[in-house]
């Protein structure tokens, strides 16, 4: 009997998550490293190892976490319980995050690297075990892809929603630090309720792992062999590491060459805002003319856009920075979706070449690799900061920027993100020769 397609509710249900998950994978990159620096008073490098060094932690335990996740599959038939303890914990993390007290910026250093490795262990309880739901909602590919679509598009409504409200909540709250710990409490509010929704509306969805499950050790040794999704995991990873400087660097071009940082806000839109329409259409285009040959378009126009990017950052022109930036958008869609509709299928093929299926692991190990990435890039921003002589200072004291900064903050936006995105062409371009090897071998 065909399996009957999935209901929107179903796809609806499984969607929200993503909400929550666009909002914790942006916020921290869009506004950590500038409340760190230009609010708490903390020197950019020490700022920078604040955000690299939970992550560091996150890609040791995120592949544990799939593999718990894999064996709950087993126990229960699903993987709700890790996410709902995931679910429960990260919105009050991610508030004390912009909580910090101000005694002096050491101080408020430690509170936020332990606030954010905290949250960024929540966040991922629930995110590996999300992420490997695609691969178990049904038999059919194009059911999966389905799935992937719909939460591609409320990934993009959850970072529009955090890029686009959060610098505003900040604004309407007097800004500094009164005015992050309110965006805190409010966003806090916003990832409880989208992710307890995912969870309790995803409990139906039966996971397929096998009879038993392998230890940590033998898991990776058996996914090891899965060449396509680590060349895909490598592809996404360095594209999440471009994407993630050019959020940490932001705020700093839209206040230090644009004058205005509430055009933060606006600048987030803009990228993300085109994704509404560009996810049907990327999925159209990916039907018709194949999903690798979609996203090796869309990495090659993003590395040019990212580029083209400079001379208007330069320039301090708002509309051509804020027109380039849209462009921006439509492409990072197609880097944000294609991918992740790749994903779902390298994880079940691999299941035939070695006879144990382990969603988990393998979302444990993207998830590692992405958050990784995430935090690594501004880290890499706040090292750019550092050499070019930034000058960090608390809400209250305002200083002027020396002409180093602002080249290197308008380059680490721009250009060194371009750069990442093609080093990411690499591991693509090796994606496609072995699918294709692997079409040809299935024949």
């Amino acid at each position: 009997m065909t399996e009957a397609p999935l209901p929107r509710p179903r796809l609806l249900t499984y969607g929200i998550g993503s909400v929550g998950t666009g909002v914790f994978s942006a916020l921290p990159g869009l506004l950590l490293l500038y409340y760190l620096t230009d609010v708490l008073g903390v020197a950019a490098g020490i700022a920078g190892l604040v955000l690299v060094l939970p992550k560091i932690w996150d890609m040791l335990v995120d592949p544990a976490i799939g593999v718990l996740s894999d064996r709950e599959a087993v126990r229960t038939g699903g993987r709700s319980r890790l996410m709902l303890a995931g679910a429960l914990t990260l919105p009050l993390l991610f508030a004390a995050m912009f909580a910090a007290p101000t005694q002096s910026p050491a101080w408020s250093a430690l509170w936020v690297g332990a606030a954010f490795l905290l949250a960024t262990t929540a966040f991922n309880l629930f995110q590996v075990p999300y992420v490997a739901l695609p691969a178990e909602i049904s038999p059919r590919r194009d059911q999966r892809t389905r799935a992937m679509s719909w939460r591609v598009v409320c990934l993009t409504l959850g970072i529009l929603a955090a890029g686009g409200l959060a610098p505003v909540v900040v604004e309407a709250a007097g800004g500094g630090r009164p005015g992050h710990l309110a965006m805190g409490a409010t966003i806090g509010v916003v990832l409880c309720a989208a992710l307890l929704v995912a969870t309790l509306g995803t409990r139906w969805i039966p996971s397929r792992p096998g009879p038993s499950t392998l230890g940590p050790v033998a898991a990776f040794r058996a996914a090891r062999g899965n060449r396509p999704f680590f060349a895909l995991a490598a592809a996404f990873s360095t594209q999440s590491l471009a994407v993630s400087v050019m959020l940490a660097g932001a705020p700093y071009v839209a206040t230090y060459r644009l004058d205005d940082y509430g055009l933060t806000s606006a600048m987030f839109v803009c990228v993300v805002g085109p994704s509404l329409v560009a996810v049907p259409a990327w999925s159209a285009l990916a039907r018709r003319f194949g999903t690798v040959n979609c996203y090796l378009v869309a990495l090659v126009a993003m590395i040019a856009t990212a580029a083209a990017l400079f001379p208007a950052v330069l320039a301090e022109n708002v509309v051509a920075v804020l027109a380039v930036t849209g462009l921006v958008g439509v492409f990072y869609t197609g880097l944000q979706l294609l991918p992740l509709s790749l994903l779902p299928e390298t994880v079940r093929e691999d299941a035939g070449r070695s006879g144990q299926a382990q969603a988990g692991t393998f979302t444990g190990l993207w998830t590692g690799l992405e958050t990784g990435a995430m935090a690594l890039g501004p880290g890499l921003f706040s090292v750019v900061l550092a050499v070019t002589a930034f000058q960090s200072s608390d809400v209250a004291t305002a200083v002027v920027q020396p002409g180093s900064a602002l080249l290197g903050l308008s380059w680490g936006f721009t250009l060194m993100p371009a750069v990442l995105f093609l080093v990411s062409l690499v591991p693509l371009l090796a994606f496609r020769k072995l699918t294709a090897v692997g079409e040809r071998s299935a024949v």
